[in-house]
């Protein structure tokens, strides 16, 4: 039990023993004390006055000093006004490195094994084109969530659904067909994924030709747009796919193999995976089958045209169109049937879906019609909605490829780390696949510690010159910081065996013990969050703090031989804390630089 947790439980039973208080230790608010005033955590009284009948200053005075009376722990305490701040004892911030020392898992929880699994939907790709600056943020948030969630003790299941089939799918087939004389990734030297999308691109510039040319032999743009040659043909390539012809489903299989090589390509590079990949083709069908239900449920209803749709006016949403009017599917169609599978295949205790806000109403429509389906699990559902990336020159838009390609990003970011490591003397003593590697952990952390940082409910700016830098709030400079840890720990070898008694703490190491202490609390509210960023933020506080007391404080040279294993020791502990918090965000850090 930390300090922190038996405060809480000392000042509730205060509480109740003074002033006949009922309050349960959870919602006893324990503030860091503002660094202008002596003590580590401070108790706001003003919420107890009324009940207390006495001053606010009367008040903390009495709570402070039964406190104190009950725990050794409380060195002593102040007042300023209504602010009850207390001091913890030294011995309690020695015993706590002292008892964490040979702790690597401190701060992180451990499934039980037995509790229904939380799944983590993330990546979710189209099989039309390369994954792009959009789909790191979504790799590198989802993957992240699902490390966090773990380190909270959660049973996690990383899953991917692949968009392999639809509209969109079959613009790039089209493409290739009309103009693609026959390429293949062998041929051009192209990953497979870049050489569809391409086509994608290509599909799009023809498109708007024939609208220009319909628009200007007098059709209005919106029939333009649906009678163009190029749209009707690939509306008519759909429906022959889901009707199952052999010779669409063949060059849909063959372009799909192409860039499911290059997804597993990128995601290696990105560091991420999944436990199970889904895929559309295998999930529309259930979806159908729902949508079926739901009409003989009289939950759905069939418009003149032959579409099927959901009313949802009495939830303040619209007319939901299930099927299209020819009876080919839509995304909520698929999402209804894999969200059955997935609760068919874990019994989950929550579906989270990562995916991007402009999505926040399909998940607001998916879960109510989950729910007018009967299903009780419907409000497990939940859209982790995060904000979009966007460029210094706007967004990113793949059908007129103003995209930024993932391989070419992370392959820039490799060069930049090479070219900044050399000229800070970073790797002077490292051998050539050691800087190498060093190279890619560099850039990776640069990158995913750029984005991650970043609450993922906001909208980001992403420029990767800021990213890789050695100082400020970056990856790098945390990646060093640990390097530089490492180093002291093993220029100091194995040394004596830690006895605390005698030790004191100077400021500096007292606010790296507390940032240290403080590490379960923030992963448990960080995954109540779903918020990396939170953790990002604790491992840069840390190594700041470390930093400070490093150059302030002599380590391998203090003459006290108690003194020194003490500050060695608290070089492990905050050595492993940044490797725990880093490993949540995806990112190696290096033992040496």
């Amino acid at each position: 039990m930390t300090i922190t947790d038996r405060l809480s439980q000392v000042i509730s039973q205060t509480l109740s023993d003074l002033y006949g208080i009922d309050i349960q230790s959870a919602d006893i608010q324990l503030q860091d004390t503002r660094r202008d005033f002596k003590g580590d955590y401070t108790l706001v009284v003003f919420p107890y006055v009324k009940q207390a009948r006495k001053s606010p200053e009367a008040v903390a005075n009495e709570i402070g000093s039964r406190v104190k009376e009950i725990m050794p722990d409380v060195s002593g305490y102040n007042v300023i006004k209504g602010f009850l701040n207390f001091e913890v004892a030294d011995e309690y911030w020695l015993r706590f490195v002292a008892d964490n020392l040979g702790n690597p898992d401190f701060g992180m929880a451990h499934a039980r094994g037995t509790e229904a699994p939380v799944v983590v939907e993330y990546s979710s790709p189209n099989t039309n084109k390369p994954l792009h600056l959009g789909h790191i943020r979504n790799n590198l948030l989802g993957w992240s969530v699902s490390q966090l969630l773990a380190a909270n003790g959660a049973n996690v299941k990383k899953v991917n659904l692949v968009n392999d089939r639809g509209i969109h799918i079959c613009k790039s087939m089209l493409a290739w067909l009309r103009f693609g004389n026959g390429e293949t990734p062998e041929s051009t030297g192209m990953k497979g994924d870049h050489l569809v999308g391409k086509y994608y691109v290509e599909f799009d510039k023809h498109y708007k030709d024939e609208i220009k040319q319909l628009v200007e032999k007098g059709m209005d743009e919106e029939s333009a747009k649906k009678e163009a040659p190029l749209m009707v043909e690939a509306q008519k390539m759909l429906k022959r796919w889901e009707e199952g012809d052999a010779e669409v489903r063949a060059l849909w299989e063959k372009m799909n193999g192409w860039v499911y090589a290059g997804f597993d390509e990128t995601y290696s590079r990105l560091g991420v995976g999944f436990d199970k990949i889904y895929y559309e083709s295998q999930t529309y069908l259930l979806g159908k089958e729902l949508v079926q239900k739901g009409l003989d449920m009289g939950v759905f209803y069939r418009r003149d045209d032959g579409a099927v749709c959901c009313d949802l006016t009495a939830d303040g949403l619209d007319q939901k169109v299930l099927l299209r009017s020819d009876g080919t599917s839509v995304y909520m169609t698929q999402d209804l049937g894999t969200a059955q599978l997935r609760h068919n295949d874990f019994g989950a205790e929550r579906l989270i879906y990562v995916v991007g806000n402009e999505q926040d109403y399909h998940f607001k429509v998916l879960k109510l019609i989950l729910g007018k389906l009967g299903f009780p699990w419907a409000d497990k559902v939940y859209h982790l909605s995060y904000g979009m990336v966007e460029l210094p020159n706007g967004k990113m838009k793949s059908r007129e490829g103003t995209v930024v390609d993932a391989d070419d990003l992370i392959t820039e970011m490799e060069q930049t780390a090479e070219a900044m490591s050399r000229e800070h003397g970073k790797n002077d003593e490292l051998g050539a696949d050691e800087q190498k590697h060093l190279y890619h952990i560099l850039a990776l952390g640069a990158l995913k510690y750029f984005i991650l940082k970043v609450d993922p409910t906001k909208n980001m700016l992403f420029n990767p010159a800021e990213s890789i830098d050695f100082n400020g709030n970056t990856g790098p400079f945390i990646q060093y910081t640990h390097a530089r840890i490492r180093s002291i720990v093993r220029k100091a070898g194995q040394g004596s065996a830690l006895a605390v008694e005698g030790c004191r703490l100077g400021d500096k190491e007292r606010d790296v013990v507390k940032i240290l202490h403080s590490l379960p609390e923030t992963i448990s509210q960080a995954a109540a969050a779903f918020s990396p960023a939170m953790v990002a933020n604790y491992a840069y506080e840390l190594a700041k703090a470390f930093n400070s007391f490093y150059q302030d404080t002599p380590i391998l040279r203090e003459s006290d031989e108690n003194q020194k294993t003490f500050r060695i020791a608290l070089c492990s502990c905050v050595a492993n804390a940044l490797k725990n918090t880093m490993n949540i965000l995806g990112i190696e850090v290096p033992e040496r630089m």
